[in-house]
């Protein structure tokens, strides 16, 4: 209890500000909050070897105001989260997000995979070495971009089970005020949403990618273009659906504002 005390207070105050933003209410979410709630209630143990800190020894958690949230406070206290039992015994770390904390493209992809629960770094298995690829055709690299996943911990498998499973919907409502609040304090211009799951768990929205791809959706103000995650690419490589997702980000660079080169808008065009 001693060692989650300080995520604790600093989650609080999070979770509090971003409930009434999540529409209405995921059980899950009204679940952590109360969890959360109740362990700050209650009292911490003595420990022998040292004693209470009392009011003024300076050592008591200091709860961070609103204005004072910052994307390393922010990743210190996802780091320390245990609202998914499940996910917290089959983890081996939290995958927080990784670029430019101003970075004014985001792409938000659905939960970490193996490589990435192994690295601690979104997108750097095959799937992320094909968005890489495309980052940097688009003229921008993985510094100048920030990248970053709705489940912040990877699926649990079932025993003997390879590979990765979808995130479930409580999952991602837990989950989701993480990336709201980074979402928050990067203020992209644009976020790419890298597949349907994606798409559900940072928009609620559930039609098939063929019927979302290609045009312009809405997080709070800020445009949202959803197009296929990079493994779908790994798994249908002609050049039809490589010109659809290069398309969809022709309009990204477009809606920033960038240069756009007669060799970029030619790219994966039938010869």
């Amino acid at each position: 209890m001693d060692r989650l005390q300080p995520a604790i207070e600093a989650a609080l105050p999070l979770l509090r500000e971003m409930r009434d933003g999540l529409g209405p209410q995921p059980a899950a979410s009204r679940a952590a909050l109360a969890r959360l709630a109740a362990l700050k209630a209650a009292p911490a143990p003595r420990s022998a070897a040292a004693p209470a800190a009392t009011a003024t020894s300076g050592t008591s958690p200091k709860i961070i105001p609103t204005q004072e949230w910052t994307l390393d406070t922010l990743r210190a206290t996802a780091l320390a989260c245990v609202e998914c039992p499940h996910l917290v015994r089959s983890r081996k770390q939290v995958v927080f997000g990784v670029g430019n904390p101003r970075a004014e493209l985001m792409f938000v992809g659905e939960a970490p995979g193996a490589d990435e629960d192994e690295q601690g770094e979104p997108f750097v298995g095959k799937a992320g070495q094909l968005l890489t690829k495309i980052i940097q055709t688009m003229g921008h690299s993985r510094d100048t971009v920030y990248i970053g996943n709705v489940l912040k911990c990877r699926p649990d498998m079932p025993a003997g089970s390879t590979g990765n499973r979808k995130p479930k919907p409580d999952e991602m409502a837990t989950c989701l005020p993480w990336l709201k609040k980074q979402i928050d304090l990067i203020g992209p211009k644009v976020l790419v949403a890298l597949g349907a799951t994606a798409v559900e768990g940072l928009l609620g929205e559930t039609r098939p990618m063929n019927q979302l791809r290609g045009r312009w959706l809405d997080y709070h103000g800020i445009p949202v273009m959803a197009t296929y995650h990079p493994a779908y690419l790994l798994r249908n490589q002609s050049l039809s659906e490589k010109r659809k997702v290069w398309e969809d980000m022709l309009l990204v660079l477009e809606k920033l504002g960038a240069p756009i080169s007669e060799k970029q808008r030619g790219f994966f065009l039938s010869k």
